[in-house]
């Protein structure tokens, strides 16, 4: 493997990584109703789990509340159970075909929580981000212990995988400022 294909390869590592974080946080309830809130939720369907949103449409019916509705009619029941039974907190009402979720408003302690929450994960997220430098740094000492290239590559590329560690750990940052910065907006 090049020195190219090497820094390459941790910096598409590095991507996915920010982009989980995001995916992850979408999990994260804030103030506004949000439809990822209910992607976890597994469904019964004819005996075999499945993910709410493959057997109902999930909408955003105000900034509060979620809208559920199932495909068929004799899924009401189930859904609105799944919802109850998550660990999410949720009080789902049925009326006819279209189960109302909603989000009651957060308190200031949850809030907090949620930040804290957040910030571990962003530092995961950098943890992973450092460990993939680290693999980086590993491949290419290996490539000068091979004589494959010179020390002066090495060093170059140490320092091509650092200002990538540097751009994403910033990213990561980013994202997680975001993110606390809506969970704190009441």
């Amino acid at each position: 493997m090049s020195v190219s294909e090497i820094i390459a390869q941790t910096e598409h590592k590095m991507k996915a990584t920010v982009e989980h974080t995001r995916e992850e946080f979408v999990k994260i309830r804030t103030g506004r109703a949000s439809t990822g809130l209910l992607d976890q939720i597994k469904v019964d369907y004819y005996g075999c789990p499945t993910p709410l949103n493959q057997v109902a449409q999930v909408g955003v019916g105000d900034a509060r509340t979620l809208t559920v509705q199932p495909w068929e009619k004799n899924m009401v029941k189930v859904v609105e159970k799944a919802i109850r039974d998550s660990d999410l907190g949720l009080n789902p009402a049925t009326s006819g075909d279209v189960i109302r979720v909603p989000l009651p408003p957060l308190t200031e302690e949850r809030r907090r929580e949620l930040s804290k929450v957040v910030r571990g994960m962003g530092e995961d997220s950098k943890v992973a981000i450092r460990n993939l430098r680290r693999d980086a740094n590993t491949h290419v000492e290996r490539l000068t212990k091979d004589k494959e290239i010179s020390e002066d590559d090495e060093r170059r590329a140490e320092t091509e995988v650092q200002k990538l560690t540097d751009k994403y750990v910033a990213e990561i940052d980013k994202v997680v400022a975001d993110k606390e910065k809506e969970i704190m907006t009441v």
